[in-house]
């Protein structure tokens, strides 16, 4: 059966580029102006630049990192809903979702009971991880409407000898839309399955006296979907269907004003997510089951480049993040617990860019973060019963310095250091060693070495319910990771671009979630070792006349040393593919794209099946009427059942994920 549907998803794929083709082909494109920073260009007749991979502007051949872009135009005609879709088709990236959060595997690794601490995530270079998960939200919970995307940037390996914790398999960049992006006001909204309905007012302008604005709110509500949970068909009195359990909503704003060489940006969402999975050990089928989640910042940043090509970047900001789980326990009597954690901090960064005796291009830095509040608490609500009263502060701080040695035209060295010092457990050095050789003008090799950490947070340190389910480890030591990559690119003629890339790391001190057998409480602990190896290939390109798409392979295996197992929830294979046809000349365009995921252990040894997932999107823009942009998805086409490995607090060895969804959207730009 598998392999008919495979065979029919081919088929339809087949059938519509073979259909179309003749008009992508027949009506080659006009030549235009080159396009400006942040707007699409044809790709491959000039490389793309990236900022992330070094702190400022460089040609992706030269980052010493694997990077990929995904643009907002990829945004538009994949119909991508969150960041999540869009790692999702990323090269090595896979998602897990519990009906709760969306969880990012990269390389083979993705820890059960993770909370996205692995990898670095920022908005226009501001970091979004909180300080006392250090989560990384990507879901319906991410910070920023992914229609404000200008692009996103994903650098993969570890940059912690710039970025410090959390870059420890890579940094996810997310660069926002500039008021010269729009020029005008913009509304848009969408009706989706399950009762899904969102709605976005956006307003930026660039004025006459250099002042540039962008202004915009968003609005999501989902009813969800009743789901059937096999584990619970006898021990609820709903034959294990959870209804009304799997709402989400959402409201978010975000701001940016900008004038002359300063930048004020702010950005606030808040979530409420309905838990269908009865996690913990909850009430089985109670909509009163939810999670809320708050995170917000203000930045406030100079930066300017002096006559004598100084650069210097100054920021302060001031970040706020606050949780809370209500969960309903049948203790006897019922009772509903309350789950609490909250947090705000604030810092600033000094940075200087400065090319030296024309071959040496230096990055120096500084950073200081004062974590004013890290508090955690638990309690039972009536009667009173409280469990965690946690209350914390901490601080940190960093240097960093990377330079840029052009050691002939086609030879680049990039060695960059950074300290930093953290008082929950003193200091550590982190370094990065890139050597990037062009030997054609279209070929480069890049050989990398770089180590990372990642320190253990406040949840991991401090965080139990009284010993009910949970206990802390206030010894936990950071865990660190080395990686070594080489990579070969290569463009073929001005539309292609092939990748190939071997890697391998080593992580010592894995943090990690057990249930210690000598009181059955889960408990962090640093686990030992961790080996892994892989391959990947892709091969993207792009046409004049609109037709572009990628392909990509990754062959990897992550093992646990001390038991000489693979990792749970860690794919052999990865696979994927995209492609964009235009079906009517810059007007109306079809997005496919077609996933695979191998097999994945769970925590309890059983394998999550391997699944292929189709999606499609039809966009339009100018079709109808000027300014209209009008755009139908349908995920999962052909309704793939499958399900994605549960952590420690389910009783779900496997928990299904969504079937066919529908997505209807519409965006007015007046």
């Amino acid at each position: 059966m598998e392999k008919i549907r495979l065979k029919l998803q081919l088929l339809i794929i087949f059938i519509i580029i073979g259909f179309f083709s003749p008009l992508a082909y027949g009506q080659p494109e006009q030549s235009s102006p080159l396009p400006t920073k942040g707007e699409e260009m044809v790709l491959f007749q000039e490389i793309p630049s990236v900022f992330g991979a070094s702190k400022y502007e460089q040609k992706i051949t030269e980052a010493p990192s694997s990077v990929s872009i995904i643009t907002a135009a990829e945004i538009q005609k994949y119909g991508y809903r969150t960041l999540a879709d869009i790692l999702r088709s990323v090269r090595s990236f896979y998602i897990t979702y519990d009906r709760n959060y969306h969880y990012v595997g990269v390389r083979g690794f993705a820890r059960p009971g993770d909370y996205n601490t692995r990898v670095l995530l920022l908005v226009d270079g501001h970091k979004i991880n909180d300080n006392i998960f250090n989560q990384a939200m990507i879901g319906t919970d991410f910070i920023i409407d992914v229609d404000l995307i200008d692009r996103v940037e994903v650098i993969r390996g570890p940059s912690s000898s710039l970025y410090g914790n959390n870059a420890f398999f890579g940094v996810i960049n997310v660069i926002t839309k500039r008021g010269r992006d729009l020029k005008a006001l913009e509304v848009s909204g969408e009706v989706a399955s399950y009762e899904t309905y969102k709605g976005r007012l956006t307003y930026g302008n660039r004025f006459k006296n250099g002042l540039e604005m962008i202004l915009s709110g968003s609005l999501y509500d989902s009813q969800g979907q009743s789901l059937y949970f096999k584990e619970f068909d006898h021990s609820s009195g709903n034959r294990g269907i959870a209804e009304h359990c799997d709402d989400d909503r959402f409201y978010s704003v975000f701001s940016r004003l900008s004038f002359h060489d300063f930048t004020l940006e702010g950005a606030y969402v808040k979530r409420e997510k309905g838990v269908p999975t009865a996690s913990w050990g909850t009430v089985f089928n109670d909509p009163r089951n939810r999670t809320f989640d708050d995170r917000g910042y203000l930045d406030l940043k100079y930066e300017h480049t002096f006559e004598n090509q100084l650069g210097v970047m100054a920021r302060i900001y001031y970040d706020i993040t606050s949780y809370r789980g209500d969960y309903l326990y049948n203790y006897p009597p019922i009772t509903m617990n309350k789950d609490l954690a909250w947090g705000n901090w604030l810092g600033g960064e000094l940075k200087f860019v400065k090319r030296l005796w024309e071959k040496n291009l230096l990055t120096l830095g500084a950073e200081y973060q004062e974590n004013i509040s890290q508090d955690q608490s638990n309690f039972d609500e009536n009667p009173h019963d409280q469990y965690l009263d946690d209350r914390r502060k901490s601080r940190n701080w960093a240097f960093y310095l990377q330079d840029e040695f052009t050691i002939l035209d086609n030879l680049i060295l990039n060695a960059g250091l950074r300290y930093d010092y953290y008082y929950t457990f003193g200091g550590t050095a982190n370094p990065r060693l890139a050597l990037i050789y062009s030997p054609l003008k279209k070929t480069t090799f890049k050989l990398l070495y770089g180590q990372a950490f990642r320190a253990p947070n406040a949840y991991e340190f401090y965080y139990n319910d009284g010993g009910i389910q949970t206990k802390s480890n206030p010894n936990l030591r950071p865990e660190k990771i080395k990686t070594y990559e080489l990579v070969y690119e290569q463009y073929l003629g001005e539309t292609l671009r092939g990748i190939i890339a071997g890697f391998y790391y080593k992580i010592n001190d894995l943090i990690d979630q057990r249930i210690d057998p000598a009181d059955h409480l889960i408990v962090y602990h640093n686990a030992g070792e961790i080996e892994a190896r892989g391959l990947e290939f892709e091969l993207e390109g792009k046409w004049p006349w609109g037709l572009e798409g990628r392909i990509s392979y990754t062959l990897q295996e992550a093992e646990n040393k001390n038991t000489e197992k693979n990792l749970s929830n860690s794919p052999k294979h990865l696979a994927k593919f995209n492609l964009i046809v235009p079906l009517m000349k810059e007007k109306l365009f079809a997005g496919i794209e077609e996933q695979f995921t191998g097999t994945r252990k769970t925590i309890t040894g059983k394998e999550a099946s391997a699944f292929f997932i189709t999606n499609l999107t039809l966009s339009s823009q100018n079709l109808f009427l000027k300014g209209l942009k009008v755009s139908a998805s349908v995920y999962n086409l052909f309704d793939k059942k499958y399900g994605d490995p549960g952590s420690q607090e389910h009783r779900q060895d496997i928990i299904e994920q969504d079937g066919r969804i529908f997505r209807l959207k519409l965006t007015y730009e007046f």
